[in-house]
């Protein structure tokens, strides 16, 4: 049934001689390139805890999805089924396994979290709907690629959202029992170095056709290094950020937005350029998560200090 799905979504795109792909190509690139910047920019200037619950949302959820790809190790539909031709140039973004989507899982968290943070105020309700509208399209967008099946997508939505109702209810939780955050903290970090050494220590299969290996697993642990790096990151940076700079997001004003935007300048070429002299100097899959490391600490910790110091923020969070 999935095969076929995506084979009749193939032939609707053949004839129409993919004048879709493009669009959902870029649909699709956005949710793991620029779309990471929106919930950066609500954590300096809009809101600290919207963005402190998205970006946690994220990095649980996308940890969870590089484990979850390692485990199941599942191959993609073209392994599957020679028939599947990926549209365009989707297959360069979409190597390694299958199940689930991780760029469903990015779309999930990080529109879900921004659409989460706009329904509360009134001029902004509609764009949550927006934000919505956008996981969905991401999602179709893997099937109508070719990369991902029905369930793979499915389960990315799944647990994106379960994703962001726990970390809805633990941040609710929190304002009541502040005390509490360092243990959860502690036990975010903990849980990442678990998930390291599962994905590390675990068997892979090593399927050949024609003498050629269908998934390189060290290829597919370098991608899970930098996923669970953040995770990794995320907690000692918030639990250094709260213990010791205590900064508060700029607002709207003109000078806040200026800064904040400035700030997004090395987040965008971190994304870009930052992996490959990591992996050069700490190899393939250390480099990837020091990469990831390093992108998370300057957005929860370094960045907000230079805010503090530029806008003179005097209240404490």
């Amino acid at each position: 049934m999935d095969i076929a799905y995506l084979l009749f979504l193939q032939d609707f795109r053949q004839s129409i001689q993919d004048i879709g792909t493009p669009f959902l190509q870029g649909v699709s690139l956005f949710s793991i390139s620029y779309l990471f910047l929106i919930p950066i920019f609500i954590y300096w200037c809009i809101s600290k805890r919207s963005g402190l619950y998205i970006w946690a949302s994220f990095c649980v959820a996308y940890a969870l999805n590089a484990v979850l790809k390692l485990t199941v190790c599942a191959y993609r539909p073209w392994i599957r089924d020679p028939r599947i031709i990926p549209a365009g140039n989707a297959i360069a973004t979409a190597g390694g396994y299958s199940f689930p989507s991780g760029h469903t899982i990015c779309a999930s968290t990080l529109y879900g979290g921004t659409a989460v943070t706009l329904w509360r105020y009134k001029t902004t309700k509609w764009l949550s709907y927006l934000c919505i509208f956008f996981i969905l399209l991401t999602g179709f967008s893997r099937n109508y690629l070719g990369v991902h099946t029905p369930q793979d997508v499915l389960v990315g939505l799944i647990l994106g959202g379960l994703t962001l109702w726990g970390m809805n209810r633990l941040f609710i939780y929190l304002v009541s029992h502040p005390e509490q955050e360092n243990k959860w903290l502690l036990g975010g970090f903990l849980l990442a170095i678990a998930m390291l050494l599962f994905i590390t220590l675990k068997p892979y299969p090593h399927d050949y056709v024609d003498g050629k290996l269908l998934v390189d697993p060290q290829k597919m642990l370098n991608d899970a290094y930098h996923a669970i790096g953040f995770l990794l990151a995320f907690c000692p940076a918030r639990y250094i950020e709260k213990r010791w700079v205590k900064f508060t997001e700029t607002g709207l004003s003109f000078k806040g937005i200026l800064v904040g935007l400035l700030g997004l300048l090395p987040v965008g070429w971190m994304f870009k350029h930052l992996t490959a002299p990591c992996v050069a100097f700490y190899g393939p899959h250390w480099g990837r998560l020091v990469c990831a490391v390093c992108i998370i600490f300057y957005v929860i910790l370094f960045f907000p200090i230079v805010l503090k110091f530029l806008c003179h923020s005097t209240k404490h969070n």
